[in-house]
């Protein structure tokens, strides 16, 4: 739910806004469950684990549902909000998150808004079979999930890598390159070029998406965040199994892009994911123009 054209806030009952709350817990601590007893045992996961170490985020911080800019909260249990960050009380007595105060503690969102305009303008770009794991591993002893082997040996994972052409748009996978497979990389990704060359049929530009929503929390709606989370972890899903890690131990089936079968099925799940990131990537858009707008 959003403001109105005019700025006005749409006002939420307490029932309503409580039922969301909760619903959101709900969802939240099944999704992070599993990931909260390995942790408490001490078991590493190769696969998960990366949803909570390179994407910052703690379980217990996703799991606090806001309603978003634009959102009011009515209610005497609302005022309990007032006590975190960017929350403020309106001349009514309702609570709602201070949209001018967040934008001028985050100036992230001129550049979220920039880069996920200029990916949603482009073309989905397919087929790079998720060679940017393999690129990782190339020709190095130290490969960044040492507690896995691979699949195909450090020989036969330096093969794939020098019988494909590498295409990696994205500078946060590229800048974890190994030395050797960086000049094999048909681009050259840079920060400062993110904007320009990302596009919407990337993995890991459709699984930053739950960390622009979550950087730009409270002040969009959590639901969304969280959806976003889930296609991370889908997609994150994929990209490992299409890695040259054998992580059949974990329960998970390779992806063997290194065959013809297996680039087929890497590029209809990349479909299916840019799809639904082009879906994810409006409505986060449209967050952030509800937040200039409140």
């Amino acid at each position: 739910m959003t403001g109105t054209s005019t700025g006005a806030p749409t006002a939420l009952a307490e029932t309503e806004w409580r039922g969301r709350a909760e619903r959101h817990e709900r969802r939240v601590d099944a999704l992070v469950a599993d990931h909260l007893r390995r942790r408490r045992e001490g078991v590493p996961h190769p696969v998960e684990d990366f949803l909570f170490t390179y994407y910052n985020l703690k379980p217990s911080q996703l799991r606090r549902w806001h309603p978003g800019a634009g959102t009011a909260l009515l209610g005497e249990g609302a005022r309990a909000r007032l006590s975190e960050r960017f929350y403020t009380e309106l001349p009514d007595g309702a609570v709602a998150v201070d949209a001018g105060e967040f934008l001028a503690a985050r100036p992230v969102l001129g550049f979220v808004e920039k880069l996920l305009s200029s990916v949603a303008s482009r073309p989905a770009h397919l087929g790079c079979f998720g060679l940017h794991e393999w690129a990782m591993a190339y020709r190095t002893g130290r490969v960044r999930h040492g507690q896995v082997p691979l699949r195909l040996g450090h020989e036969g994972t330096d093969r794939v890598v020098e019988s494909h052409r590498i295409q990696c748009s994205h500078f946060d996978a590229f800048r974890f390159f190994t030395e050797a497979a960086r000049p094999l990389n048909a681009l050259r990704p840079t920060r400062e070029r993110q904007s320009e060359l990302d596009q919407p049929g990337c993995l890991h530009a459709n699984m930053d998406l739950y960390k622009w929503a979550y950087k730009l929390s409270p002040a969009v709606p959590s639901e969304l965040v969280v959806d976003c989370f889930e296609l991370s972890r889908e997609i994150r899903t994929l990209d490992m199994r299409a890695s040259p890690y054998d992580l059949a131990d974990w329960g998970y089936e390779p992806v063997r892009i290194e065959t013809a079968g297996g680039k087929a099925a890497y590029m209809e799940a990349q479909r299916g994911f840019a799809e639904r990131g082009a879906v994810l990537r409006e409505r986060l858009l449209d967050a952030c123009r509800t937040l200039r707008a409140a």
